[in-house]
């Protein structure tokens, strides 16, 4: 290459969950494959349908996904490696994989590492308690799960929707299994009377034990600890209380959130490094009513879509959009047969009207599809496609030695 000329703009996403793999996904559709190189890092070969974890450790066996097959022909580089450390004074990554170190330079960077499970630091929580936030603990817990005798107990931790659809799929799954759910206020307490209601009469057909208003501090081998001293049986623990963000961020000098969380703008755009861009729950964002997004795969894709099509208008000289960020509902299920669709306000609470039984179960399969379909087409609704780069946002490249 000659001293003076062009080089591809140089976009590196970090992390496949649902709002990488959106990202990537939609920059490639709408960046020309001449001016840009889109290189996705993740540590798995095929996508992992995050919120269908809580099926697979109860035994079903979910569609495979690999990324060489949904991504052939778009022009994506992917990167099988995991990612040690990011220098955003040096705009690079360090990664690692089977081949060794490995240095990858960015012109922008998407960071979507998302989260993994939060202990709180609960003593015995990490050596003794089952996680579902991976594939590798859903499986690990499916296999203890399928150990356990006639009258096994098995508690779920956490009271949240993790832990809901956790404890109801097993329960279901699992009839002979001796099942309870612990969850720090009532039953439901983030639903509406209705969906509360609806909740609790499932719960109690599936002969769920349910210990509300519960504190777990400790957790042993055979039991756990409340904070009122009480010891409840479990032979397995299922943790579901919440999740913590990677450290790799707030070690990397982005300004972040006493959670770990990066600070992003309305176009998911770091406050302290502008060429890097926060998504899914690794990213922290304010909704369009006013409060913080959670981390939900309903959260996630439309920030990867808000940053992909801030990325592409920055580099093309489009206008810059901006992508809805607010809630409609909250889908979940509570076994094969039985689920619940909270609506909800702009703002994540909820409304009174509920949606329950068969067809509720129907509707969160059909959302459950719609994301992963969404993953594996990316950008198939889109109309526009390959625009180029313009003015200083083309890359130079070094004159040559």
């Amino acid at each position: 290459m000659t001293a003076g000329s062009t080089r591809k703009h140089r976009i590196l996403v970090l992390g496949a969950g649902y709002a990488g793999t959106a990202a990537a996904g939609r920059l490639v559709k709408r960046l020309h494959r001449d001016d840009v190189t889109v290189t996705l890092v993740n540590d798995e070969p095929d996508f992992v349908e995050r919120v269908r974890n809580h099926q697979l450790a109860v035994g079903q066996d979910l569609k495979h996904r690999p990324f060489d097959a949904m991504f052939e022909g778009t022009g994506m580089e992917l990167k099988l490696a995991k990612v040690a450390a990011v220098d955003v004074d040096r705009k690079s990554v360090r990664v690692v994989s089977t081949a060794g170190e490995e240095e990858l330079a960015y012109d922008t960077l998407v960071y979507a590492l998302g989260s993994r499970w939060n202990d709180h630091g609960v003593q015995g929580a990490v050596e003794h308690a089952d996680e579902i936030a991976s594939r590798a603990g859903a499986l690990r817990l499916r296999a203890r799960l399928e150990s356990l005798a006639p009258g096994g107990k098995v508690l779920v931790v956490g009271g949240g929707l993790t832990g809901v659809e956790a404890v109801t799929e097993i329960a279901e799954t699992h009839p002979h299994l001796d099942v309870a759910l612990a969850a720090r206020g009532e039953l439901g307490d983030w639903l509406s009377r209705k969906g509360a209601a609806h909740l609790r009469k499932v719960v109690d057909r599936l002969g769920i034990t349910t210990y509300e208003n519960t504190s777990v501090i400790a957790v042993a081998e055979d039991q756990v600890k409340t904070a009122d001293g009480e010891a409840i049986a479990a032979d397995v623990t299922v943790w579901t209380t919440g999740f913590a963000t990677h450290p790799i961020a707030e070690a990397s000098g982005l300004q972040v959130t006493e959670g770990g969380q990066i600070v992003v703008d309305g176009m998911m755009r770091s406050v302290s490094h502008p060429d890097v861009y926060a998504v899914g729950d690794a990213g922290y964002a304010m909704g369009d009513a006013g409060k913080p997004l959670r981390m939900s795969c309903a959260t996630g894709t439309p920030m990867a879509w808000q940053a992909a099509d801030a990325i592409t208008a920055d580099l093309t000289g489009l206008k810059q959009p901006k992508m809805p960020l607010h809630y409609f509902q909250q889908c979940v299920s509570l076994g094969r047969k039985e689920g619940l669709i909270q609506f909800v306000h702009a703002d994540d609470t909820a409304k009174e009207r509920v949606l329950t039984g068969r067809m509720a179960a129907r509707y969160k399969e059909l959302i459950c599809k719609g994301a992963a379909w969404g993953v594996a087409n990316p950008g198939a609704m889109m109309f526009s496609k390959g625009r180029r780069v313009v003015g200083e946002q083309a890359a130079v490249a070094p004159a040559a030695a």
